[in-house]
């Protein structure tokens, strides 16, 4: 029983973490964290940009909550491999796919080319607002036709 609450948590956590990362993404990357954010509308020169500060941040936090339940492998361990897959399906998803920080993820899928052109309309403007689109998993159904 322990295990499929454990993986209950897990679940909950990614969900947790796509829900959260649109809000924090609309309401504080784009409000008053606009100055770390907006290097991610620029264009990059050199492998790291002053935004990945924010996934820096979510790593530490995941490492963390890991290690204080490593012991007893509570709650706060799955919380912290939760926050740590939507870490990786971020990494793969967003800098892989769709920034091309890697050159070796081509995908005709159709999900995935919705996840991409909601993506590259939420970069269409280097600007703070107006702007659209700011999960990562799950985007408008416009985007998939």
């Amino acid at each position: 029983m322990q295990i499929l609450i454990n993986i209950a948590i897990t679940i909950a956590t990614i969900a947790f973490m796509e829900a959260f990362s649109w809000f924090i993404h609309k309401y504080l990357f784009h409000g008053p964290l606009w100055f770390i954010h907006k290097t991610h509308h620029q264009q990059r020169h050199g492998w790291f940009e002053l935004n990945d500060v924010f996934s820096i941040g979510f790593a530490v936090l995941a490492l963390w909550l890991m290690w204080l339940g490593h012991t007893m492998l509570d709650y706060r361990f799955w919380l912290g491999t939760g926050i740590s897959i939507y870490g990786t399906v971020y990494f793969i998803f967003h800098d892989w796919f769709i920034h091309n920080r890697f050159k070796a993820f081509r995908s005709t899928n159709r999900y995935l080319m919705g996840i991409r052109r909601a993506h590259k309309i939420h970069h269409k403007s280097t600007e703070k607002n107006p702007s659209e689109e700011f999960g990562l998993l799950v985007a408008s159904r416009k985007w998939f036709k």
